[in-house]
């Protein structure tokens, strides 16, 4: 019997149908499309100084948005992430400052202000992880609250104005974020080691394994002898260190921290997870995707900036509304599924 007999018996399986999986590869179709549009819009868009400066401004949102990845894939959510940075970079500038009168400037203050943002970042996610575990708060509230309190601590600190790093330490600490490795800037780099260790975490670590399983049903996972709480606080621990990181390469950008750093960070952040194909209501995330959607984020915000196309100071209301698109993708297929 031929092939096509068997087919018409009904004893042969159909034949393979070729079908384009949007969910995988629409963020890279995306990203594709954009540079294709860049590229067509302004000759300089594709040059070595834009490309280059486009990553090391995404470096900052593109580190948080991989814990973000973490937080969103077990079921949570974080709105404190810009407010955090302000607050961190606020801090790390009064410790180095208070330092230098007694230690003078050198590498050695930095590094102490730098152990201070991280503790301080490790700390404040266990604040917020506290909250949402033991407080039994819906982690919307707490992060909301979160977010007015770390956003009027620095304003307190700041004393309603602006925090300033020590001039002299200024100088030294501005390798960090206009330094270079091979021609690389140092936040890319950063960020890319950030991202690799990010999705290896996910796809080949059993805490990957677990945030997703708590995602897509938080009692089948406690059935399943998950430490559904203890994982839910290590995801807000590990995006709170990420703020800190990110906070490390950015105090060395502009040298003060004030009420308006970091603002809209959080909406950048959650916005580049669900472009990159993380689901919102949690249960399945790839660091890999969002990778892509800060890409996507930067690339719109640079193409506004280099074009009269549109006004860029619209930037936001674009990322709102590719956020709110996403979710419905997401919905769309949920319900086709």
């Amino acid at each position: 019997m031929s092939h096509a007999d068997a087919i018409v018996a009904g004893t042969a399986p159909p034949p393979h149908r070729f079908r384009l999986n949007l969910h995988l590869l629409g963020p890279l179709l995306a990203l594709i499309l954009l540079l294709v549009l860049g590229a067509s819009l302004n000759s300089h868009f594709l040059s070595v100084e834009n490309i280059s400066n486009v990553l090391a401004r995404s470096s900052f949102t593109g580190i948080i948005a991989v814990g973000a990845t973490f937080v969103i894939t077990s079921g949570g959510l974080d709105l404190s992430v810009g407010s955090m940075a302000a607050f961190l970079a606020g801090v790390m500038i009064m410790v180095i400052n208070a330092l230098v009168p007694q230690f003078g400037v050198g590498w050695h203050v930095i590094v102490i202000g730098m152990g201070t943002g991280l503790a301080l970042g490790a700390l404040s996610g266990v604040g917020n992880g506290l909250l949402v575990t033991r407080g039994r708060i819906e982690a919307f509230i707490v992060t909301l609250g979160t977010m007015g309190v770390f956003r009027s601590l620095i304003t307190f600190l700041a004393n309603g104005g602006t925090l300033s790093l020590n001039f002299d330490v200024s100088e030294a600490y501005r390798a960090v974020y206009y330094g270079a490795v091979a021609g690389i800037p140092v936040p890319v780099i950063v960020f890319a080691v950030v991202a690799i260790l990010g999705e290896v975490a996910m796809r080949r670590t059993p805490f990957g394994r677990h945030c997703s399983a708590i995602g897509s049903n938080e009692q089948v996972a406690r059935y399943s002898a998950i430490h559904v709480d203890r994982v839910r606080l290590l995801t807000y621990v590990l995006q709170g260190v990420l703020v800190a990181v990110a906070t490390l390469l950015y105090v060395p950008r502009l040298g003060s921290a004030s009420s308006t750093t970091g603002v809209l960070w959080e909406l950048e952040a959650i916005a580049a997870v669900i472009i990159g194909g993380t689901t919102l209501r949690g249960g399945y995330g790839r660091v890999w995707g969002t990778v892509i959607g800060v890409v996507i984020l930067s690339l719109i915000d640079n193409i506004l900036n280099l074009t009269n196309v549109v006004s860029p100071y619209l930037n936001g209301a674009f990322q709102g509304v590719i956020i709110i698109l996403a979710v419905l993708l997401q919905r769309s297929r949920g319900k086709n599924q």
